[in-house]
């Protein structure tokens, strides 16, 4: 969206609609006639203009995003602080070092670094905590789906371990340490492929706090760029996105045009570079200056240009308002979510009717089981009755038998006392016997 795709038309219509719209500042100044003379003052020059147009035209959030890796970095930095946007997105680089961090605070202006892992994101506020005594206020994670230079390697950009999905749940969870640390929420913003409402409302699931489009609002009547810009986008299939090798030095993802065509046919070229924007770029190896390309592309001659674009550009069908593209989006949100609470409504019918049944066949089984727990209880008391009864008949026989046995001693007993007496000598016979 860098190069005045985005500018404070589209930034103030976007954030007259809720949003936070967003100001590119990089090469802004090639809207400037002094750019190739002095590009670091029609830079300054061009975003202090496009900042105060977008106040005048109503925006109410309104951010700036700067390239770290650029030159005048610190410059472009210093005119976001002096006209007190809401917010400065770093990206392209590690924002740790030199930063006006008090400068900021005073000025309001919210930090929200551009990072593709959870280690930089780590890196970042960590540094923050340890040099400033504070932290940014958010971050966004963009994955390889995005537009523009991706900060993945070829290989990785296909890898699903790097799709958006798998990262922003790692850096929530390292923002979740920062907000337990610092008490101030830390919102991450997912960006890099967002495109319609379901993905919204996946990323939101996924614990982001927000997202960040850019190739659905560049087919917008209010997007800075020309129309025929806009077109290529609409008239763009699937295999009209290729991954280019930028001068930069990073991978980055286009829309295919007869500028790249003869760029990767090695045609040769006049080459011109207005100055060192970037001091990683190797203009003259490439043989082309990238913001002169995307500027080119820009005013709609894609036969000098070419257009950066994410990875669901061939699914724009045709060029809105930022208003109609917004009512879509929630729409599609709200649909989304709906969707998903009815079919949560079904499983949870489905889960209740499942325990209903479960509950009456676990009442049954337990009736069932006290039902025979009480039988078996009465038959062993039974048993126990007619043992006990049969021991009481056992007693009674064996008193009767003591009882008999006893009076038969008795008996002998009187006998042996009448032999010891003499009364009876011999006894013809004994009764009983011991």
């Amino acid at each position: 969206m860098a190069v005045c795709i985005s500018l404070s038309g589209l930034a103030s219509a976007v954030a007259r609609e809720g949003g936070i719209g967003v100001i590119a500042a990089t090469a802004i100044g090639m809207l400037e006639p002094d750019y190739f003379r002095n590009g670091v003052e029609a830079n300054r020059r061009a975003l202090r203009r496009e900042i105060q147009r977008a106040r005048e035209l109503g925006a109410r959030a309104l951010g700036v995003n700067i390239m770290v890796a650029a030159s005048d970095f610190d410059s472009l930095l210093r005119v976001s602080l002096e006209e007190k946007v809401d917010v400065v997105f770093l990206g392209a680089g590690l924002p740790i070092k030199g930063i006006p961090v008090r400068d900021l605070r005073r000025a309001g202006v919210k930090v929200v670094p551009i990072v593709s892992s959870d280690r930089a994101a780590r890196l970042i506020f960590s540094h923050w905590r340890k040099n400033h005594g504070d932290i940014p206020d958010g971050v966004v994670v963009e994955g390889p789906l995005a537009g523009g230079h991706l900060g993945f390697r070829p290989e990785q950009i296909d890898d699903p371990a790097f799709s958006l999905d798998n990262l922003v749940p790692r850096v929530v969870e390292v923002m979740g340490e920062f907000e337990k640390e610092s008490g101030r929420r830390l919102p991450v913003i997912a960006a890099g492929g967002v495109f319609d409402g379901r993905d919204i409302d996946r990323f939101l699931g996924l614990g982001a706090g927000g997202v960040q489009l850019g190739t659905r609002f560049v087919a917008t009547h209010e997007c800075d760029a020309d129309e025929r810009f806009k077109a290529s986008f609409v008239a763009a299939g699937r295999d009209d996105l290729t991954i280019i090798r930028s001068p930069v030095g990073l991978p980055g993802r286009a829309l295919d045009s007869p500028f790249l065509r003869r760029v990767a046919s090695g045609e040769n070229r006049p080459f011109g570079c207005p100055w060192q924007c970037l001091a990683s770029c190797n203009a003259r190896q490439a043989n082309y200056c990238i913001s002169m390309a995307l500027y080119h592309a820009r005013k709609g001659n894609l036969e000098k240009g070419f257009a950066f674009a994410g990875a669901n550009a061939f699914r724009v069908k045709q060029v809105v308002s930022v208003g109609e593209l917004l009512t879509q989006l929630k729409a599609e949100f709200v649909v989304t979510v709906e969707s998903r609470i009815l079919s949560l409504s079904a499983e949870y019918e489905k889960a209740l009717a499942r325990f209903k049944t479960i509950r009456k066949e676990t009442r049954d089984r337990l009736r069932a089981i006290r039902r025979e727990y009480r039988e078996k209880l009465k038959r062993r008391q039974d048993s126990l009755v007619e043992d006990y009864h049969r021991s009481l008949r056992k007693i009674e026989a064996l008193k009767g038998d003591y009882a008999a046995y006893c009076e038969r001693l008795k008996v002998i007993a009187a006998q042996l006392e009448e032999i010891i007496k003499g009364t009876t000598l011999y006894p013809s016979t004994l009764n009983g016997s011991v």
